[in-house]
């Protein structure tokens, strides 16, 4: 019997710009704090993968000490451009950024990046992932990766996830990873603070 291919996707822990709703994309801002403890994860884990920005960096770092960290750009945040640092507050009236979110598919932020363009560079670094592999990436890249990869019929907008979340997506095999298809098993897992660390 095929092996299950499985990947876990986490989402770094709050940054101050988490705090204030502002757009953070290529920005490299620390955690709000840097601190924290271990985490038991149900895999053992010795390589993570993930944005080479310090937020994706710090939180592999508190969640999995020990492990080599493959920080790679193609895992980073959307390109917000011109709205990067902003709020929806401060953005609202702009003609621009209501044509991005109607169709961000299509339109990108001025001077920043489509989803479109965001997918291409992500798959590409997807694909290159080994079976198991934990991926330390940001909020719109695993949007993005739900609205790909999941069966339900939520928009990329609609999708919530939460700082520190880590995303279970499982194939039955490789091949269906390989070819694009549907995830057969999708869930949050559950992650505890280590003892006596």
């Amino acid at each position: 019997m095929a092996r299950p291919y499985r990947l876990f996707i986490i989402r770094h822990l709050k940054t101050a710009a988490n705090e204030k709703r502002q757009y953070c994309g290529w920005t490299d801002v620390e955690l709000a704090c840097a601190k924290g403890v271990p985490v038991e994860f149900p895999n053992s884990v010795d390589q993570v993968y993930g944005s080479d920005l310090q937020r994706t960096r710090q939180t592999a770092a508190i969640y999995f000490p020990e492990a080599a960290y493959h920080e790679d750009s193609r895992w980073r945040e959307c390109h917000f451009g011109d709205f990067e640092g902003k709020t929806y507050e401060q953005l609202k009236d702009d003609t621009d950024y209501r044509s991005w979110l109607e169709a961000p598919w299509q339109v990108a932020p001025r001077n920043g990046e489509t989803l479109l363009q965001v997918k291409t560079r992500v798959f590409d670094a997807l694909y290159d992932l080994p079976n198991e592999a934990v991926v330390v990436t940001h909020g719109g890249v695993i949007r993005l990766l739900l609205e790909a990869f999941s069966t339900d019929s939520r928009s990329f907008w609609e999708w919530h996830v939460g700082n520190g979340s880590v995303w279970q997506f499982e194939w039955e095999n490789e091949q269906q990873w390989k070819e694009g298809k549907p995830c057969t098993s999708l869930s949050v897992v559950p992650i505890t603070a280590k003892q006596n660390m």
